[in-house]
């Protein structure tokens, strides 16, 4: 009788072990986000056929580090057969951690366990086991050094010793010095760990919660006068001052005031139609400053406990460089003009999007990338970025973990009017803050709505959010299914 075809057999010994549902981690595999100095309990299911003592240990990675660190995990169910592992770690740096579990099959402890029941159930001769428990323990000597090998062999003689009385061989073997000493010195044979580690994005505190104040220098009379505002701001309790774009604005198509589609010569325009003959997104309009202001800026407000945050958002007016050095990073129609930005039914005849989907879309990503890297390389660590919603997610993904590799503790605030799933969206992929959530919750129902939310829905849910929730969790103000939240830091 022939066989059916199948599956071949596997080329080497499958392991035995299976490590599953690592956590926490955001749906599936981003990582989950943390403050500098918080603790965060990291935990797995190890599974092993048979009653074999288990043994695993956490393994991670710091920030810019290739070398391994790893404690001992705890079994943390109550139930005998419970198979969750966990542990705590300690994150102290800002950056991006990485961890994993290895887990293997501690043969000396289940031999104690083994003999242990069998002593205990009177059973009088022991031979056979001692001969083998004093081999694991002679294996054990050779993984330990000094004193402790020492103690390990004089203990494996006693236990291998037929001379000895039986209980005195048994009380050698199960000597919790002994046993210590060769838990410190595992055989880790056959252990095994998940095929991907497991990523913790660390962020400063600013990350989790800031006061903004949002200012435009050219009231103030330019980045010399915000200097002279910043002590008072500080006083008042402000963490980060956020300055709408510095660049130099426009002249083609400048709109005027109340929007009006004609500038009169003292209208400056809108910051936001980035970029004239001077330069674009790494320039300072001369009526505001210098560089060399804006450094001085980011170091005085930092000697007063704030952040400067800038502005960016990708869109430039016509008189832009880069309309004449890279005209195909932008769009144009069929009659060959260009496509300025609307909204409708708003239009925004002073200002251009450039076009993701050009054939040139590499260096578009890379000008980007340069241009913020140039404020952060000024000392510029927070940036308020405008709609990011409208441009592709995987460059944010590429570009906030391109800036964060030099610098980890830059943080991102996503100005998203946008549904929340886009939101979250953009959460994962490394914003760190949202600029608003729907502006038009503003009612006591809205406001009730939207915490039970965050305290329900698995995106956050810090204690203060809990505890408001179950205020409200058996009252009519429950009765809406929760939908989702946004940007977590206790998910």
């Amino acid at each position: 009788m022939s066989s059916l075809p199948g599956r071949p057999l596997p080329a080497r010994t499958p392991a035995r072990i299976r490590i599953e549902a690592l956590g926490p981690v955001v749906d599936g595999g981003y990582p989950v986000k943390r403050t500098v100095g918080e603790s965060l309990t990291v935990g797995a299911d190890i599974i092993r056929d048979g009653h074999d003592v288990l043994r695993a240990v956490v393994r991670w990675r710091r920030p810019q580090s290739s070398r391994w660190e790893e404690a001992p995990m705890r079994h943390v169910d109550a139930e005998e057969a419970g198979v969750r592992w966990e542990a705590d770690l300690e994150l102290e740096e800002i950056g991006r951690w990485t961890w994993t579990v290895r887990a293997w099959a501690d043969t000396p402890a289940s031999w104690r366990e083994e003999i242990s029941r069998k002593a205990a159930a009177g059973q009088e001769d022991l031979s056979g086991e001692l001969l083998e428990g004093a081999q694991l323990m002679s294996a054990a000597a050779r993984r330990a050094t000094g004193a402790e090998r020492t103690r390990v062999i004089d203990a494996a003689a006693v236990v291998a010793d037929p001379l000895v009385p039986m209980l005195d061989r048994v009380a050698a073997a199960l000597d919790p010095e002994i046993a210590s000493i060769c838990d410190r010195h595992p055989d880790q044979r056959g252990a095994v760990s998940p095929d991907r580690p497991v990523e913790v994005q660390v962020d400063p505190v600013l990350a989790r919660f800031g006061s903004w104040y949002e200012l435009f220098p050219r009231s103030w009379g330019g980045l010399a006068g915000v200097r002279q505002r910043l002590p008072a701001l500080a006083e008042l309790g402000f963490d980060v001052i956020y300055l709408p774009p510095i660049h130099p604005i426009g002249l083609t198509n400048r709109k005027g005031r109340n929007n009006a589609l004609v500038a009169a010569p003292e209208d400056p325009g809108s910051p936001w139609a980035i970029g004239d003959a001077t330069g674009g997104h790494t320039a300072v309009h001369p009526d505001l400053g210098t560089v060399d202001d804006v450094r001085a800026l980011v170091a005085d407000a930092r000697a007063l406990g704030m952040e400067i945050a800038l502005d960016f958002a990708i869109q430039c007016s016509a008189d832009h460089p880069w309309l004449t050095e890279h005209p195909e990073w932008f769009f144009r129609r069929p009659d060959g003009t260009l496509k300025y930005a609307e909204n409708p039914p708003k239009k925004y005849q002073d200002i251009y999007n450039a076009d993701f989907d050009c054939e040139d879309w590499q260096g578009l990503w890379q000008a980007l990338l340069d241009a913020m890297r140039y404020w952060v390389d000024i000392g510029v660590r927070v940036f308020r970025v405008d709609n990011p919603h409208t441009k592709p997610l995987a460059f944010w993904e590429w570009m906030i973990r391109e800036v964060r590799a030099k610098h980890p503790d830059t943080i991102f605030l996503a100005e998203a009017f946008t549904k929340a799933a886009m939101m979250r969206t953009l959460a994962k992929l490394g914003f760190n803050q949202s600029y608003t959530y729907f502006t038009w919750k503003t009612s006591r129902w809205d406001l009730i709505e939207y915490v039970v939310e965050l305290a329900t829905s698995g995106s956050s849910a810090p204690s203060s959010a809990r505890s408001f929730a179950s205020n409200f969790s058996e009252s009519r103000y429950s009765s809406e299914p929760a939908r989702t939240g946004t940007f977590s830091y206790d998910s």
